[in-house]
């Protein structure tokens, strides 16, 4: 109770910092504190009926609450322009706030409602604050998908408490189902999470709700909203492991080979935030396969893929944003040479850029090499395709770099605006602990 009590009050405190951003600073040096704190001192397990601590649901509550800083960080414009500020800040925070609750709850129906009830504010944000005219098709893309395929999920979990009269995280299910029933019932159960993950095949509303949304959604979409999927697939295959046995060649199979052609895809994107958002099914798919591998490495790489990815991928959305509000466009082909106008500028997209093709010391080195680890000892096979997957990961990174920051600048007609300190501040508080956390890895893979 008190890990809840100290998580409202920190969502108190970043309401009212919105005024001055160095207070958002302050608040996220406080709460780096206290979430370290509690991580070694509040590390082991507890669930009751109504909520469930574990080191995956405080490691994504921490998670969360830190980008609901750098978010407001990120999109400090709305304020310097007083386009409708307190409700944008409202409409954060109260996003926030179901996730926290979400990672918390100790049920699967509770979890639902607050797994739903995210579409809300996120959906307001494209629609208050994005930045073409397609926001709305691309906001009605992402509610449609992932509302059509939670409603199996709720016919799944009706089903799941007429059979076991419960539908808590903390015990045990007796789902007695058999041949092609028991593959139907496990692909509806599992279907609005790798929609709201999301993979290949199902992840078309994704690029597009990137594009269009302000910077503090793609944040959110890429940090936490993802990571809400992932929380709930883990939660479902820990509970039905004995079906995941009998599925998981074609799930892994499948989700592999949907990241190497989303790896492939981004290598022709001309649109950052386009590109960045394909990179993300990309890393996805893969954690989809370690858990799906059913062993300990699988889940251990998979955890520390939701970090790594919760960090790295809000980042670079951040970095495209400074881009945009500095030259006025995304288009790679109207970015270059960037370098000799904002160096500094570009030495952060260098880290994040080498972080985001999983070079050392980042979580998401730590965690492809565990990630490839449980997948080959899965299966040999997949070796194939991680191997692609690995090496696309270092082009379209590199392309990412490159096409941005070198070549011969496009000035003509063009002006460019400085970048401010609160903006390298903010991107700075995204690699830091990308590529501090490893020093504490052993925390994070206590849970398995």
């Amino acid at each position: 109770m008190l890990v809840v009590v100290l998580s409202f009050s920190l969502l108190f405190l970043l309401f009212f910092s919105f005024y001055k951003w160095y207070f958002v600073i302050a608040f996220l040096f406080l709460y780096s504190f206290l979430g370290l704190f509690f991580f070694y001192n509040f590390g082991w397990w507890e669930a009751d009926l109504w909520f469930v601590f574990d080191v995956v649901s405080v490691a994504l509550v921490v998670l969360s609450l830190w980008l609901g800083g750098l978010m407001l960080m990120a999109n400090w414009s709305v304020y310097l322009k007083k386009v409708s500020a307190f409700s944008f800040v409202f409409l954060v925070v109260l996003l926030v706030l179901v996730l926290v609750l979400a990672f918390f709850v100790g049920s699967f129906m509770q979890y639902y409602v607050l797994f739903e009830l995210s579409l809300i504010p996120t959906f307001m944000l494209i629609l208050g604050w994005g930045y073409q005219p397609e926001r709305v098709s691309a906001s009605m893309y992402m509610v449609i998908y992932t509302v059509g395929a939670s409603l199996p999920l709720l016919g799944c979990l009706m089903y799941m408490f007429s059979e076991a009269g419960h539908l808590s995280f903390s015990l045990s299910f007796d789902v007695v189902l058999v041949g092609f029933y028991m593959k139907v019932f496990f692909f509806l159960f599992v279907l609005a999470f790798l929609v709201k993950i999301p993979v290949f095949f199902v992840h078309l509303w994704l690029p597009k709700a990137h594009v269009e949304a302000p910077v503090a959604g793609s944040m959110i979409l890429a940090g936490v909203l993802l990571k809400l999927g992932g929380y709930g697939l883990v939660r479902v295959l820990e509970k039905l492991g004995s079906m995941l046995v009998s599925n998981n060649v074609f799930y892994c199979s499948f989700v592999m080979w949907g990241g190497v052609v989303t790896s492939v895809i981004c290598l022709r994107q001309v649109d950052l935030k386009a590109l960045i958002a394909y990179s993300s099914i990309g890393h996805m798919g893969m954690f989809v396969g370690g858990v799906m591998s059913n062993n300990v490495w699988g889940w251990q790489g998979g955890f520390l893929m939701l970090l790594g990815h919760g960090l790295c991928s809000p980042a670079l959305f951040a970095l495209a944003n400074v881009n945009y509000e500095s030259v006025g466009s995304r288009s790679v082909m109207l970015t270059k040479g960037l370098i000799s106008f904002f160096p500094f500028l570009a030495f952060c997209w260098f880290l994040l850029s080498s972080s985001n093709m999983a070079a050392p010391p980042s979580l998401n080195l730590g965690s492809e090499l565990m990630l490839f680890v449980g997948l080959v000892g899965f299966s040999g096979i997949l070796m194939v395709s991680l191997g692609f997957m690995s090496f696309l990961a270092g082009a379209y990174s590199l392309y990412l770099y490159v096409s941005s920051q070198h070549g011969s600048a496009s000035i003509l007609g063009m002006s460019f605006l400085p970048v401010k300190v609160r903006s390298y501040f903010m991107i700075l508080l995204h690699w830091v602990p990308l590529n501090v956390f490893f020093l504490v890895g052993d925390v994070f893979l206590k849970w398995s």
